[in-house]
């Protein structure tokens, strides 16, 4: 199975979300490696946008994922949300430790940990970011990468709440950038992490993406070495999104 996910990040108005949410879960329910199991896709809108976004998808299979959430369950924490309301409303995946979390809200390890923890208690799949901040060799690449991992999963793991959870390998210096990293850069970090997290039993049945400047033509180029996409802007467009997973159903296929 192919995973591709979308955030829409805080660049539309509820109405367009909405009207996207509607294009995308229509393309969903008519598309057949979506129906039959080959491709999984997961949509991450603004929290105002969740439920209606929930409703808008009902019945087209595709996961509805939330942006971030607290590291408690309730209590005293105003403007956050935390992972106890975001299973109660239907919330599936939830992004946790987006290089702009760390570099705009200046999150810390011991905050991303709390979040992974928060999300796995609460049965939510955390979505954890994980990428270096200056491009590097591809060995180095991926021994950052996997120490920010361990840290993310450290508590959870320690307190025996750890499972499947997805990786989304996002190198800092390629978010928004004009292209991705380099194909085989992005092939070979990808094939280190989930070496990685095959010797981390805890973490069984996990999956890896590639973000940063994703786009069309990645997965084709990949050669089925690359487990999912997780897209930006370029979904942006419903039939960007339709392209990707036509894509994707054809390296599945092949």
């Amino acid at each position: 199975m192919i995973t591709v996910g979308v955030s829409l990040k805080m660049y539309f108005s509820h109405a367009r979300t909405l009207s996207w949410a509607s294009d995308v879960a229509g393309i969903a329910r008519r598309h057949p490696a979506v129906r039959s199991g080959a491709v999984q896709l997961f949509v991450a809108p603004t929290f105002p946008a969740l439920v209606p976004v929930r409703d808008v998808l009902a019945g087209s299979g595709v996961l509805l994922g939330a942006q971030d959430l607290a590291w408690a369950d309730a209590g005293a924490f105003t403007g956050e949300v935390s992972g106890a309301e975001l299973r109660e409303i239907g919330v599936d995946v939830v992004e946790i430790g987006h290089a702009e979390r760390r570099a705009l809200f200046h999150e810390t390890d011991d905050e991303v940990a709390g979040k992974v923890h928060a999300a796995f208690r609460n049965r939510l799949r955390p979505l954890v970011c994980v990428g270096e901040a200056i491009r590097a060799s591809r060995p180095e690449a991926i021994a950052d990468v996997t120490a920010q991992l361990d840290r993310a999963v450290s508590t959870a793991v320690a307190d025996g709440l750890a499972g499947p959870l997805i990786v989304a390998y996002e190198p800092v210096w390629a978010i928004g950038a004009p292209a991705p990293a380099p194909d085989e850069h992005v092939v070979t970090v990808l094939a280190g992490i989930e070496q990685h997290l095959a010797t981390r039993p805890a973490l069984a049945g996990s999956v890896v993406l590639y973000g940063g400047s994703a786009g069309p033509g990645l997965l084709t180029r990949g050669g089925g070495r690359i487990g999912g996409l997780f897209l930006g802007r370029f979904a942006h467009d419903p039939a960007a999104v339709e392209a990707v997973l036509d894509e994707a159903a054809a390296v599945s296929a092949g």
